[in-house]
């Protein structure tokens, strides 16, 4: 399919991309950014920032739509890893840090006490640094999602990535209903700030069900949804069933905000971690 006009934009400045990639590289860390491909990847970088891809780069569920490389058996973790992330930090200037990961199936807790290393490790050793974290579902563990929740990162994500219908198609192992459960037991623990989720369009979805998971976040107790357009990363990949309009991406953000979420971010370059230091700012007003 040929990309619509409202997908095609201008390279926009390198400004200080060389840098943030010299300081990403040079403390050998992933980020989500290049393992996933993300369309934002030169604009982020050039505002010298990046989301950090935690517990490796090779991820233990095969999902259709997502590019990151699949192993069933991948690399311990690393234990410099949360000191290597708190460097880049301070190098890059960071007022808010997004630490993502990829599904750790073969760790006992799913790699949650590794993430939680992250951030304390990141309140003890920077000033005033934000913190979001966007883990995986733990297999709907309570006890994993409470050792992330209980260092209190201001926002906890968690996507649930496209509609009812479509997610055996689209998520491998994850479920929707998991997914919810996930959301509400980090908002009941109520030491995260806010509670944040997010999906794609594009997958051949249709409005009634778009609806249908705004309403379902909101009713779990999401504070902020990012909505954005599928691109298919590789020919290998699940093939994008429409290129959504401009003027849809607006309704479903008036819609959000019209049922009572604090912050819907809706467009076709929308992903979970773009512009996430402002996503912050307005939910906090």
């Amino acid at each position: 399919m040929r990309f619509p006009m409202w997908l095609h934009k201008p390279m926009p400045n390198c400004g200080n991309m060389l840098t943030t990639d010299a300081i990403i590289r040079k403390h050998k860390l992933n980020t989500v950014c290049e393992e996933a491909k993300c369309p934002n990847r030169h604009i982020c970088y050039s505002n010298k920032t990046a989301a950090f891809l935690a517990l490796g780069r090779e991820c233990t569920r095969a999902c259709p739509f997502c590019d990151i490389d699949f192993s069933k058996t991948p690399l311990p973790p690393n234990e410099e890893e949360a000191e290597k992330i708190v460097l880049s930090i301070k190098e890059l200037g960071l007022e808010h840090a997004v630490i993502t990961m990829v599904s750790r199936d073969d760790l006992a807790d799913g790699g949650a006490s590794h993430i939680a290393k992250i951030i304390s490790s990141i309140r003890k050793e920077t000033n005033n640094t934000t913190i979001e974290v966007l883990t995986s579902d733990f297999n709907g563990d309570t006890k994993s999602i409470e050792k992330v929740v209980n260092e209190k990162p201001e926002i906890y994500n968690h996507n649930i990535e496209t509609v009812r219908r479509l997610t055996p198609k689209v998520r491998f192992k994850a479920t929707y209903d998991v997914t919810l459960q996930v959301l509400k037991h980090a908002k009941k623990l109520g030491k995260a700030c806010f509670v944040k989720s997010g999906f794609m369009l594009g997958f051949g979805e249709e409005q009634h069900e778009v609806e249908e998971t705004i309403r379902d976040l909101k009713e779990v107790g999401c504070d902020a949804i990012t909505i954005g357009q599928y691109m298919q990363p590789t020919k290998f990949k699940l093939r994008v069933k429409s290129f959504v309009k401009l003027d849809e991406f607006k309704y479903y953000e008036d819609y959000g905000h019209r049922i009572g979420l604090k912050y819907v971010y809706s467009g076709p370059f929308v992903r979970s971690s773009f512009n996430a230091k402002q996503i912050f700012q307005k939910l906090r007003g």
